[in-house]
């Protein structure tokens, strides 16, 4: 831990106040979830406090700054849109900031039957990330920033930053279930999302907000 001495008023003498690192959380929602969604055991952990989260990767010498949560809504399904606005909601009363990409049209073929059909693609979470990374950067936000991802398109936003700006730390939390070792080898630091990290970063099944309105965990996630 880093020491900053301070001369209160000129009094000939000097305090030590602990400098700690300044930390912030960028998450992609959409890697995160699909890495609970594809495992049974997990869908249970879908009701997650973010900010919670983060704080199992801190130490005393650490202070969180910012959590973002960079995500879209699936217009075209009411249900899931409704599921993903009370957890947004819980999100935000939780302190965590919200970055929203969007969901875009886009044509597949099928590879059995040659057909093609009309699907929807997620866009601009990776870019998104990229800018927040760089631009708090410039600013001088934090000092060590954590990517909760495991998605290799942020590769090169990493390298930049480091290379731009030597002095700060970017790491990656790679989701439950997940592999990414091109992302880990670029970061300066990598660890590992565990269960015991999730069940312990879990909301209440209901959540009261100020002004009266309750926010209920949706049966489908538990």
């Amino acid at each position: 831990m880093s020491f900053w001495p301070r001369d209160p008023g000129g009094l000939g003498f000097f305090i030590y106040i602990p400098y700690m690192n300044r930390i912030i959380f960028l998450i992609d929602g959409f890697n995160l979830y699909h890495a609970l969604q594809n495992n049974f055991a997990y869908h249970k952990y879908k009701w997650l406090n973010y900010y919670k989260l983060a704080q199992c990767y801190v130490t005393t010498k650490d202070k969180i700054v910012d959590v973002y949560y960079f995500t879209a809504l699936a217009h075209w399904n009411p249900d899931k849109v409704k599921r993903h606005k009370e957890f947004i909601k819980a999100s935000e009363n939780a302190s965590v900031k919200i970055v929203y990409g969007e969901f875009k049209r886009k044509t597949r073929k099928c590879q059995l039957c040659k057909k093609e059909y009309l699907s929807f693609e997620e866009k601009q979470t990776d870019v998104n990330i990229a800018l927040y990374l760089f631009k708090l950067a410039v600013q001088d936000k934090y000092d060590k920033a954590f990517l909760i991802s495991g998605d290799s398109d942020l590769i090169p936003s990493i390298e930049s930053v480091k290379n731009t700006f030597p002095n700060k730390s970017v790491n990656v939390i790679i989701p439950i279930g997940c592999r990414s070792e091109s992302l880990k080898h670029t970061a300066d630091g990598h660890m590992k999302m565990k269960e015991k990290h999730l069940h312990s970063s879990m909301f209440p099944d209901t959540i009261k907000l100020p002004g009266g309105l309750v926010l209920t965990r949706p049966k489908e996630w538990k």
